[in-house]
């Protein structure tokens, strides 16, 4: 004799949710109003073999709007009018000069994660 299957799911299941049409929405709202990151590293030497580099800043920008930067002491604090007016406040030194690096725009967004924060 064998045994058919139960249709009951199996206990500790879970079955798939569908997403809230408004949970979606806010999530959509998010990923194209989030501001991008960035970077400021300082690197000395030209020769990429021997140079060395470190970060003295964080920045994120609007798409529309002011950069906002803090240098990672958190003494320097600054709001200017692109990323790229950071780099004058970070080159100075002879044989040192300055680099934007940008965090990669994520491509997804979730409610009640705070892992993703």
């Amino acid at each position: 004799m064998t045994a058919e299957p139960s249709q009951t799911p199996r206990p500790g299941t879970l079955a798939p949710t569908v997403p809230d049409p408004f949970d979606q929405e806010l999530c959509e709202l998010v990923l194209d109003t989030a501001p991008r990151l960035f970077a400021v590293v300082q690197v000395c030497g030209e020769d990429p073999a021997n140079a060395d580099g470190w970060v003295v800043a964080w920045g994120l920008v609007d798409r529309d709007g002011p950069t906002h930067v803090i240098g990672i002491d958190g003494r320097a604090r600054m709001t200017l009018a692109s990323p790229e007016r950071a780099l004058r406040h970070f080159t100075g030194r002879s044989g040192t000069t300055a680099r934007l690096v940008w965090l990669a725009q994520p491509g997804t967004a979730g409610l009640d994660r705070p892992e993703a924060a």
